[in-house]
């Protein structure tokens, strides 16, 4: 989330982080997004009897604040199919593996053990399907003899950092079209005007 809010305040970025929302009142996010006078919302998920009021008091939230994409990072909730299906192609995710591989958690434990010589992370469209979507951007990190899931994370996080901004600038500059499973990209921007808002769910 960090870095996608440094990014959005260097100039010419053609996106603009409108709110920082989480379900967890003690983020570390929420403070970040304050020091950079970014508005901040809590929806607590334990005030919610189930998912679907819970995932509709963020979508009522969302749309007041005329929010175009959501990016979520670190939010470790699972949305209902019916917010998914709302938001669809107007919600992004990244994941530390080289998707579809590694679906899920421990992804760096499991990605060692396997023998693999390579990892890394990706950026996506939200399906409903866990850890699913077309791809948008990813960046592979070679996996050492020596490592550890830590110093492997270590790595690869440095690489998320990259590519998620750069997968919002793609996206604002509306060079990327979803076609069934798969997100293209073009070299020139249409015409048209930017994106400009969209929120970070931390």
């Amino acid at each position: 989330m960090q870095s996608l809010v440094k990014a959005s305040k260097a100039e010419g970025f053609p996106a603009e982080i409108v709110t920082v929302l989480s379900n967890n009142p003690e983020a570390v996010g929420l403070d970040f997004a304050q020091e950079h006078d970014i508005p901040t919302k809590v929806i607590n998920h334990r005030d919610f009897d189930n998912r679907e009021d819970f995932d509709a008091e963020i979508s009522e939230y969302l749309t007041s604040q005329r929010v175009d994409l959501i990016c979520l990072a670190g939010f470790m909730r699972l949305l209902t199919p019916d917010f998914v299906n709302k938001w669809r192609d107007r919600i992004i995710n990244i994941h530390p593996s080289l998707l579809p591989a590694f679906k899920g958690l421990h992804v760096h434990e499991r990605a060692i053990e396997s023998g693999a010589r390579f990892t890394g992370c990706t950026v996506h469209y939200v399906r409903p399907e866990m850890d699913d979507g077309p791809i948008i951007a990813q960046a592979a990190v070679p996996i050492l003899q020596n490592d550890t899931p830590d110093t492997l994370a270590a790595r690869i996080l440095v690489e998320e950092h990259r590519i998620y901004p750069l997968a919002l600038r793609l996206i604002a500059e509306r060079k990327v079209k979803v076609h069934g499973s798969i997100a293209k990209i073009s070299d020139a921007a249409e015409p048209e005007n930017s994106l400009t808002n969209p929120s970070v769910e931390d």
